[in-house]
């Protein structure tokens, strides 16, 4: 397939998704103007009006709606012979697109992306980041990163890190509203409420092997991991935080561990675990490798036996 061909149809595919062509420009890192060019080529060459454009929408007409699903079927196959080649040269390249927590835009992924590059030059990353439990076939996605606990679902799950949760809460809070000496207390406190990618009905602990539930009556309720994390610090009250973002703020003097006999499980007593999730089939090796890279940069602080 010639160049040109590829560069049309890549266009033409990422606006028929973007329904945009600022934002398939940017996706592909190629100016408005550029992509516009080579959709009017493809329909040009192709004898057919491929989308129509308003000041608006972009939309696909029938003969785009017949097209798509060709092209993108042809892409696939120019992924799968790059990475073939890339295998046999050692030459990783293309693009991974996964999603994310918010949270980690602040730990772990900053460093094991910069790496990544570094090792891999001629591979493009395009991260977004969101608590929301995103789907990686509905968002064209290599794979998506989750907490807490797998969900049974027709996606692979590929398992990252282990940790536990605590209860967190700043020394200044606990100077002007009192430390708790047991989960009784906590009705008295200001609770965190991490809301995405659902609201928890329950809080679960463990101490000893027994399950202990509460069910919280949040005084601040969030949408972002990132915002709680800074909502305590800044003394809001007492959260639910994962030991990997916990401790090294409690090492650091500005977090204190409440309840600290306890921690927080599944109602049948799990611990939670960061994982990532991509549809069935193979992975590109590009995406492959930055998985096993996002595995060994895990926090070692907090992993279980």
């Amino acid at each position: 397939m010639a160049l040109d061909m590829l560069r049309e149809i890549q266009a033409f595919v990422s606006v028929a998704h973007k329904r945009s062509f600022v934002s398939a420009a940017r996706a592909l890192g190629r100016s408005p103007s550029a992509v516009t060019r080579a959709v009017q080529a493809l329909e040009d060459n192709s004898g057919a009006k491929l989308l129509n454009r308003s000041a608006s929408a972009v939309s696909l007409t029938e003969a785009g709606e017949r097209l798509l699903p060709h092209a993108e079927r042809l892409l696939d196959v120019q992924r799968d012979a790059a990475d073939e080649l890339a295998a046999l040269t050692g030459n990783a390249q293309g693009w991974i697109r996964l999603a994310a927590p918010e949270v980690l835009a602040q730990h772990v992924l900053p460093g094991v992306l910069a790496e990544f590059s570094r090792r891999h030059p001629h591979v493009t990353l395009d991260v977004q980041y969101s608590d929301q439990a995103l789907d990686p076939l509905q968002g064209k996605l290599d794979f998506v990163i989750r907490g807490a606990f797998p969900q049974s679902s027709e996606l692979i799950g590929y398992p990252l890190w282990r940790y536990r949760r605590h209860l967190y809460a700043s020394p200044d809070y606990l100077a002007q509203a009192g430390t708790p000496q047991g989960l009784e207390d906590l009705e008295r406190h200001a609770l965190i409420l991490h809301t995405a990618p659902r609201i928890l009905k329950a809080w679960h602990f463990s101490k000893n092997g027994r399950i202990s539930s509460l069910r919280p009556r949040p005084r601040l309720r969030l949408g972002s991991g990132a915002a709680v994390l800074q909502s305590t610090l800044a003394g809001a009250g007492i959260a639910r935080l994962a030991d990997w973002l916990g401790e090294p703020e409690v090492r650091a003097g500005r977090l204190v561990r409440v309840c600290p006999d306890f921690h927080l499980t599944s109602s049948t007593g799990h611990d939670p675990q960061m994982h990532a999730v991509y549809p069935a089939g193979d992975l590109p090796a590009r995406a492959r490798d930055l998985l096993q890279a996002l595995r060994d940069g895990r926090p070692r602080l907090g992993e279980q036996p």
